[in-house]
């Protein structure tokens, strides 16, 4: 590890002379939004108007472009989330280098098709498993079998490198340095990177890395010392959904002496939402992931402060909006589920709206079928609240009635199973 620190500037300084021309030097924007509800001003780093629509690219073509003769000729394969998997296709074909692009079956539809179009003839693409990695052994046992150049998607010195271009673009494009900076974190090669390098070029930035909170896989190995496998993961923010962080990136994010924090996958929804429906950006959810930490009161700053937040990628397939909604509405307290037991007789639904629904709430889900002829029959119902206020009142009216009502609490084994 000693040798990725060492002249760690030096290399960075190299990765920005080879993607010029190549990467696009995205804007840095302030945002009107997150400024008034920080008292902060918050510029917004768009790498989601990267080529590939992500950040990924720097480390790629870093890597790639550094191939000799024989390492092009031999060609490179790569397991991504999507992302990276942009990056390694749209290098293989500006490079003229034959690449294999691994990817789960979770991987959104949107980013397949891109991977493809950035690649063309250059690239093959290969759908394969669950996970992440799942994807990254395929990809490891091609590369030995082969003797393809493997491109990590963030566990090598030169695809840290080639990350950390975004901060030194953001220090050119403010004058000077920030007081804080947020990034989202997945197998942390952006966030060593950029930490890194700020701690040797700018040691006073506060940085803060933000992961899923069901993705937390930098947290687990920082409290157990060595990177660790998740036992369980939610596989939502793909693009930061890893069950393992890198060995080279653990122990550059150990040392820099950066913050980490969590983020619920339902405020990050929200903040997916109102980056659309406020700002007119379309975000991945990783994406929001870092603007999320600060909307959600995760990541505190002062009023007055200079706070960029990296918007990591675009690529959201609209396919996604209504898991978006419907994870932000619970989030929110605003969507609940409940398993209502009527009595078989009629007039039973019409007493449950006249007497248990608030005025301002509204059924959203209703299943119910008559299966024999007990005298009651379970309905799964789901209501939307006009505000959180009125949850409280529900339950009361519910506490009241003759009815026999379970609310479903998210997490449970049975919300899981019915929702």
């Amino acid at each position: 590890m000693t040798d990725v620190r060492t002249g760690f500037s030096a290399e960075v300084s190299q990765a920005t002379r080879r993607l010029a021309g190549v990467a696009e030097r995205t804007p840095l924007q302030r945002n009107a939004r997150l400024s008034e509800l920080t008292g902060a001003a918050v510029w917004v780093k768009r790498e989601d108007l990267q080529v590939g629509r992500s950040y990924k690219v720097r480390g790629a073509y870093n890597t790639i472009s550094r191939l000799d003769a024989a390492g092009r000729a031999a060609g490179a394969v790569t397991a991504s989330a999507g992302n990276h998997g942009q990056g390694v296709a749209y290098a293989c074909r500006v490079l003229g280098v034959r690449g294999k692009v691994f990817v789960p079956g979770t991987t959104p539809r949107q980013k397949r098709q891109r991977i493809a179009a950035l690649g063309g003839d250059m690239v093959e693409l290969v759908v394969l498993g669950d996970t992440y990695d799942d994807a990254a052994s395929a990809a490891a046992a091609h590369a030995l079998t082969t003797g393809a150049t493997l491109v990590p998607a963030f566990d090598a010195a030169s695809t840290v490198a080639g990350q950390a271009t975004v901060v030194v673009e953001v220090l050119e494009q403010l004058g000077s340095a920030p007081d804080v900076v947020v990034l989202p974190v997945g197998g942390g090669g952006l966030l060593a990177g950029c930490a890194t390098w700020l701690r040797d070029n700018a040691p006073g930035v506060r940085v803060v890395g933000v992961e899923p909170a069901g993705a937390a896989g930098m947290a687990a190995a920082l409290a157990a010392g060595h990177p660790v496998q998740l036992a369980e993961m939610d596989t939502f923010v793909d693009g930061a959904a890893v069950r393992r962080v890198g060995d080279v990136t653990f122990p550059l994010v150990r040392d820099a002496g950066c913050e980490l924090v969590t983020v619920p996958e339902g405020q990050i929804c929200t903040e997916m939402l109102d980056l659309y429906q406020v700002d007119g950006v379309i975000a991945e959810p990783a994406g929001a992931l870092a603007s999320a930490a600060l909307t959600g009161g995760r990541v505190t700053v002062e009023p007055g402060q200079t706070v960029v937040s990296l918007l990591s990628g675009g690529n959201n397939d609209v396919s996604r909006y209504a898991e978006v909604v419907e994870r932000s509405l619970v989030h929110r307290g605003l969507k609940h589920y409940f398993l209502v037991e009527f009595p078989q007789e009629p007039g039973a639904l019409r007493r449950f709206l006249d007497e248990v629904l608030g005025p301002d709430d509204d059924i959203v889900l209703f299943e119910y079928v008559k299966r024999d002829n007990r005298e009651t029959g379970a309905a799964l119902t789901g209501i939307e609240l006009g505000s959180v206020d009125g949850l409280a009142p529900l339950m009361a009216r519910i506490e009241a009635g003759p009815l026999k009502i379970q609310h479903l609490a998210p997490g449970t084994t049975a919300y899981r199973f019915l929702v």
